[in-house]
């Protein structure tokens, strides 16, 4: 028997998780449809998966143009941490090393309909919900990260 072992169930998976924003204080994210693999209808910022020979920016620059069609410039990566989460009974386990990007948001677009189900532009102090787990932790964690992409008046 030849069964496929999971990232994140089998073995830690390593996500770099992207938190895409103007410069200004808008943040891209986007609704996750019922094709993903869980936390569907939940708002994500976005990510992906590193792939095996890839450095952490290259993914992250990659996922972003995979997801949402735009470049993006670095502004920051934080420090890595687990995520820890029950999906559907089973336990799973990833290490996120999250970036702050910069895009321009007239660039984006929804480049993965089939697991993207709406793409909005929001302020860290209006949120649409219910966010993915991933994000919550995330954000919990790193406050003061995030307080530094408050929107500028």
């Amino acid at each position: 028997m030849n069964q496929k072992i999971k990232p994140g169930i089998d073995y830690i998976g390593i996500t770099t998780p992207f938190y895409c924003n103007d410069g200004k204080g808008t943040f891209v994210i986007h609704k996750r449809s019922e094709n993903c693999r869980d936390e569907k209808g939940k708002w994500d910022f976005g990510g992906g998966q590193l792939d095996f020979g890839q450095e952490l920016e290259e993914s992250v620059l990659r996922e972003i143009r995979e997801e949402y069609g735009s470049q993006g410039i670095i502004q920051e990566q934080l420090p890595p941490h687990s995520v820890l989460r029950e999906q559907n009974g089973i336990q799973t386990h990833w290490l996120a090393i999250p970036f702050f990007v910069q895009v321009n948001l007239n660039d984006i677009q929804n480049n993965e309909p089939e697991k993207i189900s709406e793409i909005g532009f929001f302020t860290l102090d209006d949120l649409p919900t219910p966010l993915h787990s991933g994000v919550i932790k995330t954000m919990a964690r790193y406050k003061e990260y995030f307080a530094k992409y408050k929107r500028i008046v």
